[in-house]
């Protein structure tokens, strides 16, 4: 029983059922949940959610964001990267003159991956009708929903930096000023394209009505992309990267994304008896912070679209490789290898399961609240800013270049042991991700905290420069050892700093979902 205690100030309790979904936003998670009800499987669960998400938190994702998945069929994991490549057009020189890349308009703009993931799984793993999937979504997008609580802080928050964008304005700003608590908030132009991307099943946005619209806005407003660009875009099939941790498999998507980072720092802690030490000390804090932050300067180093890597997973993650990272930490000292850090909190993460033993681990975002703030006139499409994730540094594997796939934040992750599925899981939030990963990894494997439990649980944050932050439950006495052995500590960082988790482990014949307080969303099942 010690294994479903509750240590941590909560609200919230696991979820038992033979078929969850467990997302950020509650009419999300239960539009997945009516998909299981009418016969559908977790692709058609978590595909629901996510389109659905697109109109419930626009704060963090939308039609034009990318989407990656990792999927458990009932026999084999696959993995899908759906990030878009950026405009051929562009060359390094189009951003001569910057110290960094821009943060918003037409230059922030990869081709969106998110429509074509949906299509992807949809018609590799779904049972369901495509066009079933996004009648949630439309209902929502026409008639309205009730804005949640956290989600309209994001969307008061995001009001100063879009204010000059007319289109983001007129969309996104009824009345000129961001909904409120409980407000109801329609969008008939976001109601009419997803309409039309399930009539056509996603031909329209890339080959069609929808791409015209897009390429036409980035003509008026100085934009690269091409309707070619949009054309020549499909997802990834990809085969997942793996980490062996205390008996289990942890998988990532390989490169471009930051998942990497995650299993080099598990990859590290597999040499320490991690668990000797006491959950939330600041022994078991510092040697995980310190392994992340090794991890970070390996991947902020070399990692970047992986036609362009000069290293690959297989060196960066190879035991001895490890092994000798290992070595670097001091248990009294903080060490500050070199890195680089990308922020950005648009995100949204989603997991699913149902009684057939098919589970999904789903991501999607916009890399930073509504995106690049372009919003395609007459069709609610907001375009994500992920060609933020770029560099401009000469010979880096992820400097800025036409037809080349960004770095990226954005990861879902998964558990097996022994080839059987154990755990579809996630934490949305920037970098807040891999750490969250290693986080929501040693709580369970090396601590035996339930799913909710180890959602619950206080975070650590290795910020940019390398101080820490603390969510106010860790104790004064770990924070001041900490700072002890040479850890800058920074205080009263926002909430939204640490991220948001969804995590479903499967249990026999049930699952036990949790989902993150700091988030309006629930798991939801039967």
């Amino acid at each position: 029983m010690d294994q479903w205690k509750l240590p941590y100030r909560s609200k919230r309790y696991p979820v038992f059922a033979r078929n969850v979904v467990a997302t950020s936003q509650p009419l999300a998670a239960q539009a997945g949940l009516r998909m299981l009800l009418d016969g559908g499987n977790a692709v058609d669960g978590a595909l629901a959610a996510a389109i659905t998400l697109t109109v419930v938190e626009p704060t963090s994702n939308g039609i034009g964001s990318d989407a990656f998945a990792l999927v458990w069929d009932g026999r084999q994991l696959h993995g899908i990267n759906g990030s878009g490549c950026s405009p051929k057009a562009w060359t390094p020189e189009r951003f001569a003159g910057r110290d960094s890349m821009p943060p918003l308009g037409w230059d922030t703009v990869t081709v969106p991956g998110a429509v074509s993931v949906w299509r992807a799984l949809s018609e590799r793993f779904g049972s369901l009708p495509f066009e079933r999937l996004f009648e949630p979504a439309i209902g929502y997008a026409r008639d309205g929903f009730c804005v949640s609580p956290v989600t309209a802080k994001r969307w008061r928050d995001a009001v100063d930096i879009y204010r000059d964008y007319a289109d983001f304005c007129s969309t996104f700003l009824p009345g000129g000023a961001a909904p409120q608590p409980g407000d109801l908030f329609c969008c008939g132009d976001m109601a009419d394209t997803l309409q039309e991307i399930a009539a056509s099943r996603g031909e329209s946005f890339y080959r069609g009505a929808l791409a015209r619209k897009i390429v036409h806005c980035a003509e008026q407003q100085g934009g690269a992309m091409s309707l070619a660009d949009l054309a020549s875009h499909e997802p990834l099939w990809v085969k997942p990267i793996a980490q062996h941790y205390r008996g289990y498999d942890v998988h990532e998507i390989p490169p471009n994304g930051q998942g990497i980072a995650a299993l080099i720092a598990l990859g590290i802690l597999g040499h320490f008896d991690l668990a000797k030490f006491p959950v939330d000390s600041a022994d078991s804090i510092h040697l995980q912070v310190e392994a992340m932050k090794l991890a970070f300067a390996d991947v902020f180093r070399h990692i970047g679209d992986e036609k362009a890597m000069r290293l690959n997973c297989r060196e960066l993650l190879a035991p001895g490789y490890l092994k000798k990272r290992s070595l670097l930490i001091d248990m009294q000292k903080a060490g500050f290898p070199e890195t680089g850090i990308i922020e950005e909190k648009g995100t949204v993460y989603l997991a699913s399961g149902d009684a057939g033993g098919m589970m999904v681990s789903f991501i999607q975002s916009n890399f930073n609240g509504f995106g690049s703030g372009i919003v395609v006139p007459g069709t609610g499409i907001s375009l994500h800013n992920r060609a933020c994730g770029f560099n401009l540094e000469e010979h880096h594997p992820n400097q800025v270049a036409g037809g080349k796939r960004p770095f990226h934040t954005i990861i879902p992750a998964f558990v097996t042991e022994n080839g059987k599925p154990v755990m579809s899981f996630g934490v949305m939030g920037a970098h807040m991700q891999a750490q969250g990963h290693v986080q929501m990894i040693t709580r369970i494997f090396d601590y035996g905290q339930n799913p909710q439990a180890a959602s619950d649980a206080p975070r650590w944050h290795v910020m940019p420069d390398l101080k820490l932050a603390f969510e106010h439950d860790f104790a004064a006495s770990v924070i001041a050892d900490l700072t002890g052995r040479g850890h800058t500590i920074i205080n009263n960082e926002p909430e939204k700093l640490f991220g948001g988790a969804q995590l479903i482990r499967k249990s026999g014949a049930f699952y036990v979902a949790g989902s993150d307080h700091r988030k309006d969303g629930q798991a939801v099942g039967f």
